[in-house]
């Protein structure tokens, strides 16, 4: 679910990917309205996938970012609007949901981007994060097969 989650440049919000066809895309907004348009060629399009957060040692996918917020605020939205809190409160904040963050690199603007998200994300129903693999996947990741026992 996470990997059709997508931010289009110069347009609020974020969009889920639905279908993909010859020089366009087709998005649906996540959140209030689900409103379905075409994206061209022309607009910049990325997905959250892609997304990661500076730290001090290695730099964090956003989803497992989301997953700390998520696990902070017991799964719901903020308590507070990042729209209008200071940035001493944003990185306030973010130092307790990601202590390790890199303080130099991440900037106000990045914070509250990131907050924002989450709570459309949360709005819109949007809650797996997928930091939890799938005992398949552990598997494969140890060369065994898909079901396979191991004795």
């Amino acid at each position: 679910m996470t990997d059709h989650i997508i931010s289009i440049s110069g347009r609020p919000g974020l969009y889920k990917l639905v279908k993909q066809g010859r020089g366009m895309l087709i998005v649906e907004s996540i959140g209030e309205g689900k409103s379905r348009f075409t994206v061209g060629t022309y607009d910049r399009v990325v997905s959250l996938n892609d997304i990661s957060i500076y730290c001090e040692d290695d730099d964090r996918p956003l989803f497992d970012v989301f997953a700390s917020i998520k696990a902070h605020e017991n799964g719901a939205k903020l308590s507070f609007n990042p729209r209008k809190v200071s940035a001493s409160e944003l990185h306030d904040y973010l130092a307790a949901v990601l202590p390790d963050y890199d303080r130099d690199r991440v900037h106000d603007s990045d914070i509250r981007k990131l907050l924002v998200w989450y709570n459309i994300l949360v709005e819109g129903g949007v809650t797996d994060f997928g930091t939890e693999k799938p005992a398949d996947a552990e598997a494969l990741a140890e060369g065994d097969a898909p079901g396979e026992k191991k004795n």
